[in-house]
């Protein structure tokens, strides 16, 4: 099993070699092929050159620079790309994982094609940090049926062929997990360690709930209606047309009877939702044709196997 080892950093340079250092005593005690690819969010400190000068001493530290900050999933998503692992592990750059924690994940996969961390004992402030995790893994949890203690936490294993699989934007590398199970993987949770900052600053607050929300609306969405938006959009577009249609018959009876219904505001309502109802269906019917577009120029199957060998048996 070779492992490659993702570590985004920004601004991190009093934390990369003892980071280095605590990556390398955990793997090398146990005897592992690996990897490690420092990504270089765009800092402006001296995160390059320490990575740079690691790279010549280690040739298995891979470092990747960006050339401005483009975000932690991003970070991820390039350290996915450039991987060699059949496993990836990823982790935060900040010494709050605990490398010593890697062989315990990388001792299931196999077993599952997910290892997710779980900080139990979390060293963070309780307000900014601790509570709005709390509130965005039970929704997280609840919205997408994948549940675990801690999407948050950055220390997880991945067989190379989930993720390498998966496009990310946005704030969804915490959602991995999530997207994963549509493609039917099997997902586990192991308690791990969790350190105080010991050094440098967070880059991370309580500003970020709003974007992760809004992220965990894409995921279910996705997650639900990707290959079927008229599912999504026909329903409400029947149940506002059928309203519409409703009032204006309704509205049609009184002026056959000989009442005036010009000046009443039920008419606008259900010429309203008529309109909006056939706005909605035919908005899922354009996404219909651009999943199609795309399935079909992509050359993308609908379907994942679990194991292309079983293929060249038969």
């Amino acid at each position: 099993m070779f492992v490659s080892i993702v570590v985004p950093l920004y601004n991190e340079e009093e934390n990369i070699e003892p980071l280095y250092d605590s990556i390398k005593s955990a793997m090398d005690e146990e005897g592992k092929d690996y990897e490690i690819l420092f990504i270089d969010d765009g800092s402006t400190d001296r995160t390059l050159a320490i990575l740079k000068t690691l790279a010549l001493k280690d040739r298995r530290v891979r470092p990747l620079s960006f050339r401005r900050n483009f975000g932690q999933t991003a970070a991820f998503v390039a350290g996915f790309n450039y991987s060699k692992g059949d496993v990836i592990v990823t982790m935060d750059g900040d010494l709050q994982n605990d490398p010593k924690d890697i062989p315990k994940l990388l001792s299931l996969i196999g077993k599952y094609d997910i290892v997710s961390g779980w900080r139990r004992n979390r060293k963070d402030p309780f307000i900014n940090r601790r509570l709005p995790s709390i509130i965005a893994n039970y929704l997280i949890s609840r919205v997408t049926g994948v549940k675990l203690h801690d999407y948050g936490c950055s220390l997880k294993a991945y067989k190379t062929n989930v993720v390498k699989n998966i496009n990310l934007y946005g704030e969804m590398h915490r959602f991995i997990p999530a997207v994963a199970s549509w493609y039917g993987v099997s997902i586990t949770e192991v308690e791990t360690v969790h350190h105080e900052r010991q050094r440098g600053i967070s880059k991370y607050g309580i500003s970020r709930t709003l974007r992760v929300i809004l992220d965990l609306i894409t995921v279910k969405f996705l997650q639900s209606f990707s290959t079927k938006p008229l599912q999504a959009f026909g329903p409400l577009g029947f149940l506002f047309g059928a309203s519409g249609l409703g009032i204006s018959a309704y509205l049609a009876v009184l002026k056959l009877s000989g009442q005036s219904i010009g000046g009443r505001p039920l008419l606008l309502l259900g010429v309203l939702l008529i309109i909006v109802g056939i706005q909605l269906i035919v908005m899922g019917l354009l996404g219909e044709m651009l999943v199609r577009v795309y399935h079909e120029s992509q050359k993308k199957p609908i379907y994942v196997l679990r194991d292309l060998d079983l293929e060249k048996d038969s």
